[in-house]
């Protein structure tokens, strides 16, 4: 599955609709943009929830205050505009955790009318809207150390792959496997709790299967990696939401 990024920027997005079934939108942006679909970051405080507005007062940084209250606001106008409603009417809750039962599993719109996902690493963020569970990930490339650091931790198969490789393909190649599997994670809503050995996703340029679910590789900046995963309609029509 190809699937096109779109470029949310300062103007109002055109959003048109999403179709049922395996129809995907993913939209990026530069979290440090002043202006971010029509609304000005540094006014947007009024647009978002409890949740939101004490996440964003608990930054101490003025940069990363900036860059969540950045991607929430694009959150917002996207899944208004998907919607039907204004970024400030857009209610969002937490599903359940799928591990323990608790009130910390998938950010999910209330009532459960469109599904979406949330990444962002640095000055870039990534978004997906769906019918069906989604989830999309963007990682900066890692270091040497850091791909030392979760090598074992990954499904056999993956941590032979990489330790086959040279160094600078080993670094881009993890790129690949950590995104596909926190794109996986977060759709799931399980996130690290169960570890990274499951699901195998590979790390070659195409995704591994992984049964009820369409993994994808997404155009990523230069020094970044993304990917999609989306379960496949079969599976959704069969299945409580995550």
């Amino acid at each position: 599955m190809n699937t096109y990024v779109n470029r949310l920027g300062s103007n109002a997005p055109q959003t048109g609709s999403l179709s049922a079934g395996a129809s995907v939108a993913v939209w990026a942006l530069d979290t440090t943009s002043g202006v971010v679909g029509g609304h000005t970051v540094a006014e947007a405080l009024p647009m978002l929830d409890a949740v939101e507005r004490d996440r964003a007062e608990r930054l101490l940084r003025e940069g990363d205050r900036h860059r969540y209250l950045a991607s929430h606001v694009g959150l917002r106008v996207l899944l208004g505009g998907y919607l039907g409603l204004t970024p400030a009417e857009v209610s969002m809750v937490r599903e359940k955790c799928p591990c323990c039962g608790g009130p910390h599993g998938r950010p999910a719109v209330d009532g459960g009318a469109l599904h979406f996902s949330l990444s962002h690493s640095d000055d870039v963020a990534y978004l997906a809207f769906a019918q069906v569970p989604v989830g999309v990930d963007v990682e900066g490339i890692p270091g040497a150390a850091a791909v030392a650091d979760v090598l074992t931790t990954l499904h056999p198969a993956e941590t032979a792959e990489l330790t086959a490789l040279p160094e600078p393909d080993r670094r881009a190649a993890m790129g690949r496997v950590w995104s596909r599997k926190e794109a996986y994670l977060k759709a799931t809503g399980t996130g690290l709790a169960l570890g990274l050995a499951e699901p195998y996703v590979g790390s070659a340029h195409t995704p591994a299967v992984v049964p009820g679910w369409t993994l994808t590789d997404l155009p990523a900046p230069p020094g970044y990696a993304a990917a999609l995963a989306l379960r496949t309609p079969d599976r959704a029509s069969t299945s409580a939401s995550a």
